[in-house]
């Protein structure tokens, strides 16, 4: 049920402090309620649904949890907007260029994070105070360290080098002597393991509760930080990837068995995925997503305000949408497919995609919005290269994510105006796709490339079906759909590069890319290729240059550091 994600604690606010150095909650109040009535099981159970509601109450517009502010840096997306000045420190994340250590988003981010750790060990350290008598007591642990784990995942991934918060009764003073530099950048993942594994341990199959982890959502979160933890960046003094280790790529298979997937398949349309209708919400795909709410009682609901910039401005309808985080040309390209009806791999931007001339997976039309075609798959609104569809007037170019849009024949059910565009669409977290998807990655690289395309071909297979809201597209606008399996034998380079390709064509504009590229220690190379042949599309890649061993990840705020009594050492690359 989505009210699992409503704010209803009412012994527990959000901590507001700034730094991870004081992560206790100085305005809970005190001594309103006995020790007894403190560690009862109702308010143990209020003080978890708290901790879940975090997910939602604290990302907003400019700090989604989806990270799509931070995707940006990859080759699927331009931030977007009015202009290079329309959320100036992303398009300075965007071409590397001028980020500082005071930028407000790079604060942001981390203090929303930490907060919701403090909301989580606070949780924790109640459930902990509970007897034994409370019979939910482990398994709502187990859902705790779940979500500490995805917080510190987040935080990693953007950050590298953290404080781990895994002590839920550490005294203030305590706080203020964590280390950002405790652990190698390995040890950091093998943090995330230990909360996951005793999640994984005591979670059951099936929750009443959608948007309560499972034992496979534990399993799907597993697979990731094992892939993750297996491209090793452990030189202190390089962000490079000095090996990618065996033993932890066999961790991915271990944990992408199909046999801990029982309840869970490919949707036979990709486009189910990203509906906002209940019927399509928390769908067999669906391993573990955020899940967001209307009508509960509140003015808006729990909505999704996180892709509140995303909607692009229609006049009589979407008024006031922002057209942030628009598809790249690149993106585009990528797309395309050759006589044979695979991807063209090394070759695919070496001319930019035709609608009347080129083939193209499915997956772009469910992807990305075109000139030329309707607006999330509704005729009354066909999209042009107009200021309408680009409010940079073409500096962004045209084209419009659908994955995170909702039709606006649906504002004022599933679309609603705030200060803001907001949606009840879930967000999901983990689906089964990038689980075949992280196991067909751990094949390849372990050489085992026959497994490697069978699953990418099952994804394949689906693409090729995923034709539900488009399926009038090729007789109507003239486009032209084919995809194939691929058939043959490959050596191992040829699976990992086809494996990468299939996830950015799987993924896309599900704000994996850029994390994908580091992890593989290809974002210096990709990244850099891809600012120079985009300039004739997007000009704002004249300034644009990643320095390896730098731009990987962002710096540790300046108001982390200063808070942190000398404890925080900040990231490589002269910030």
């Amino acid at each position: 049920m989505k009210t699992l994600y409503k704010t209803i604690c009412a012994i527990c606010t959000i901590c507001g402090l700034m730094s991870c150095s004081n992560f206790l909650d100085e305005h809970t109040p005190q001594g309103t309620l006995s020790d007894e009535q403190v560690k009862s099981p109702e308010n143990a159970e209020n003080m978890v649904v708290s901790a879940y509601a975090i997910f939602t109450s604290s990302e907003d517009i400019n700090s989604s949890f989806s990270m799509w502010n931070f995707d940006v840096r990859s080759d699927d997306a331009y931030k977007g907007g009015n202009g290079t000045s329309d959320g100036d420190v992303f398009h300075q994340l965007e071409v590397q260029q001028g980020v500082l250590t005071t930028n407000w988003n790079i604060n942001g981010m981390w203090v929303r994070l930490y907060n919701c750790i403090s909301r989580v060990n606070r949780a924790i350290a109640l459930l902990n105070s509970c007897d034994d008598s409370f019979t939910m007591k482990q398994q709502r642990l187990a859902e705790m360290k779940f979500l500490r784990a995805y917080a510190h995942f987040l935080l990693k991934r953007l950050y590298k080098n953290i404080p781990f918060v895994t002590n839920e009764n550490l005294s203030n003073d305590e706080y203020n002597t964590l280390s950002n530099r405790k652990y190698t950048n390995d040890e950091g993942w093998q943090q995330i393991v230990g909360d996951l594994m005793e999640a994984y341990n005591t979670l059951p199959t099936t929750q009443a509760e959608k948007g309560r982890p499972t034992k496979a959502a534990a399993a799907a979160f597993l697979a990731k930080v094992w892939l993750y933890k297996a491209y090793r960046q452990d030189d202190a003094n390089s962000n490079q990837v000095t090996s990618i280790n065996e033993d932890d790529l066999k961790k991915v298979i271990e944990f992408t068995n199909p046999a801990l997937y029982a309840d869970y398949s490919l949707e036979d349309d990709i486009h189910n995925n990203f509906r906002p209708e209940e019927q399509y919400e928390n769908g067999r795909e669906s391993i573990w997503a955020i899940q967001y709410s209307r009508n509960d009682g509140s003015t808006y609901g729990n909505l999704n305000w996180g892709y509140g910039l995303i909607p692009p401005n229609i006049p009589g309808a979407t008024d006031g949408g922002c057209d942030f985080y628009k598809p790249s040309q690149n993106l585009v390209n990528a797309y395309r497919t050759g006589a044979n009806g695979l991807p063209l791999l090394d070759d695919f931007n070496a001319k930019d995609y035709n609608k009347s001339t080129d083939n193209a997976d499915p997956r772009l039309f469910l992807t990305i919005g075109m000139p030329g075609l309707p607006f999330m798959f509704n005729k009354n609104y066909m999209m042009e290269e107009t200021s309408i569809w680009s409010r940079s007037n073409g500096l962004y170019g045209y084209y419009v994510s659908l994955k995170q849009n909702v039709d606006p024949a649906l504002i004022g059910q599933y679309l609603i105006k705030g200060s803001y565009w907001a949606s009840s669409m879930n967000r999901i977290v983990f689906r089964y796709a990038d689980v075949l998807l992280m196991r067909a990655e751990a094949y390849a690289q372990l050489g085992q490339t026959n497994e490697a395309i069978k699953l990418v071909n099952q994804i394949r297979t689906r693409a090729a079906g995923s034709t539900q809201m488009i399926s009038s597209y090729q007789n109507l606008y003239g486009v032209k759909m084919y995809i194939a399996k691929y058939d043959g034998s490959y050596s191992k380079e040829d699976a990992v590069k086809i494996v990468k390709m299939e996830r950015r064509l799987e993924l896309g504009m599900e704000c994996e890319r850029f994390f994908d590229l580091v992890r593989w220690g290809d974002a210096s190379t990709v990244l850099n290729k891809y600012y120079a042949e985009e300039i004739p599309h997007c000009a704002i890649y004249n300034s644009a240059h990643f320095t390896a061993n730098k731009d990987e990840y962002l710096p540790i705020p300046y108001e982390q550091i200063s808070a942190s009594n000398g404890h925080y050492t900040q990231n490589i690359g002269n910030w």
